[in-house]
């Protein structure tokens, strides 16, 4: 019998990899993507897309999405309430196993692993410890497309938002950013693949740079801690408009 698997989806590119390698596995059925959603702004968080793209990815892709809507710049306490509730519904349907595309943070990945056997569940993580540079041109070679949405200045500047992720990409990427972005770097969309019954259509709407007011409580939308300093830098979006 098949394990039931809840994949993590983040609409980019790290995502649609992991998702690509677990969709070859026998042993697993995936019930449902699950993509945190800014309540606020209806966009993925993070990577600042709007939710209907999110809509047109689950559609070609063929599973059924879940969108766990959290508030603007959530409390580690709120943003875990609504983490758990969603597992438990999921636990209802017979779901063991929670899959995410990480690859080599090792503290977000025991922060995963210790909630989710709060819970009885157990992650998956297909793309662990497999070299950066490796999984991004297994990625490019596969047919998978991608555009970058977000940057974090404190890495890259404005000029490398907006762009699909190509040879040309990797080449202009200063020597200390991560080929994935694996540290926060920048966030993508994937848009064509093996994984999509048709590409998604959009076109390439405003740039616009945000910087969050630090919070005067923990806090995190991503599920996990950071430091203050993280605060002291903004991130450039470019905006996708669907067709």
């Amino acid at each position: 019998m098949k394990k039931k698997a809840l994949f993590n989806w983040s609409s980019g590119k790290d995502s649609a990899l992991a998702l690509y390698k677990i969709l070859q596995n026998p042993d697993m059925e995936i019930v449902s993507l699950l993509t945190s959603v800014n309540k606020q702004y209806n966009r993925i968080s993070m990577h600042g897309v709007r939710a209907e793209l999110l809509e047109q990815q689950a559609e070609s892709i063929g599973l059924p999405l879940y969108k766990m809507e959290i508030p603007e710049m959530p409390t580690m306490e709120v943003y875990e309430d609504v983490m758990r509730q969603t597992l438990n519904h999921f636990k209802e349907k017979g779901v063991t196993l929670s899959v995410f595309g990480d690859i080599f943070l090792e503290d977000l990945r025991k922060y995963r692993e210790d909630k989710l056997a709060e819970m009885q569940l157990e992650g998956v993580f297909p793309l662990w410890k497999i070299d950066t540079r490796e999984l991004i041109h297994e990625f490019l070679d596969l047919g998978f497309k991608t555009i970058v949405t977000c940057v974090n200045e404190r890495n890259l500047d404005k000029s490398f938002v907006g762009r699909v992720i190509d040879e040309q990409f990797i080449a202009d990427l200063p020597d200390d950013v991560d080929v994935c972005g694996e540290n926060g770097e920048f966030h993508t969309f994937t848009f064509d693949g093996p994984i999509f019954s048709k590409p998604i259509d959009f076109e390439i709407g405003e740039i616009v740079y945000r910087k969050y007011e630090k919070p005067k409580k923990e806090s995190s939308n991503t599920a996990c801690d950071t430091d203050d300093s993280a605060f002291d830098y903004g991130f450039w979006y470019c905006d996708l408009i669907p067709k």
